[in-house]
């Protein structure tokens, strides 16, 4: 429950909000002569609450319960036995990189928070930083320029945070520097959820805080990596599998 109790803290206005208009909606059903109004009013605030509650479920389903911040399930898709030098990208939240350096000890991680992302000045991420500690490694990076020498990455992990790079310009270039600094074969894994109708039904105009399928690969394309596999992660999430195939 640990990450949904951030969610509920980082989201706790726009649910106080809904449960508001709800309570209205459903006070004013009886000031309404009409039967088919009053139903309109009273079935649309159930609808409100019912929303609220199916998005704290998804949430904590993804958040969780599920493999997003474990990565047990990419056991074919990564040999961590033969991984010397790992990038980890977060948005101003960590829960992964304490587990990989306990998991895998002889891993050179370089933890890399975002800068600028749109988390960085919300009330909330104190208690999350209080939550899970930032690494004393960490540093700060710019998105559109990786501070590593060039083929010097065996692999590159963007656990929900990618989408916190607002500019699409600066998405591509992320990938294109993502790009140079991977080994010939280096891997990026990027877990998102994205802006698809699963999204909409569960977490309504929130599913606008992520990026489509179409988006997503624009983004990447013009880099010359390939997608190589597009995984879900329960209904509500994909993971990418990028690879760099370039000398």
């Amino acid at each position: 429950m640990k990450i949904t109790k951030l969610v509920l803290l980082f989201n706790y206005k726009k649910i106080l909000l809904g449960c508001i208009v709800s309570i209205l909606f459903f006070i004013f059903s009886f000031q309404v002569d009409s039967y088919y109004l009053k139903l309109f009013l009273r079935g649309f605030s159930i609808l409100i609450i019912l929303n609220i509650i199916a998005s704290l479920v998804a949430s904590y389903i993804l958040y969780d319960k599920s493999d997003l911040y474990e990565l047990n399930d990419l056991k074919g898709i990564i040999d961590w036995d033969k991984i010397e030098n790992a990038v980890l990208i977060h948005a101003s939240f960590d829960p992964l990189s304490q587990r990989l350096e306990e998991k895998y000890s002889q891993l050179n991680l370089t933890v890399c928070d975002i800068y600028g992302n749109r988390h960085e000045h919300e009330s909330g991420i104190e208690v999350s930083k209080k939550m899970f500690p930032p690494n004393p490694k960490e540093i700060r990076i710019s998105p559109d320029k990786l501070p590593f020498d060039d083929g010097s990455q065996d692999i590159i992990l963007a656990v929900t945070a990618l989408h916190e790079v607002l500019d699409h310009d600066k998405r591509v270039l992320f990938f294109k520097e993502a790009k140079r600094v991977l080994k010939k074969g280096g891997l990026i894994i990027v877990s998102e959820q994205f802006r698809d109708t699963t999204n909409f039904i569960f977490f309504n105009i929130g599913a606008f805080h992520f990026l489509s399928w179409k988006q997503w690969k624009s983004s990447i394309a013009p880099s010359g990596l390939k997608i190589i596999e597009n995984k879900k992660v329960t209904l509500f999430a994909n993971t990418l599998i990028i690879k760099n195939h370039s000398d």
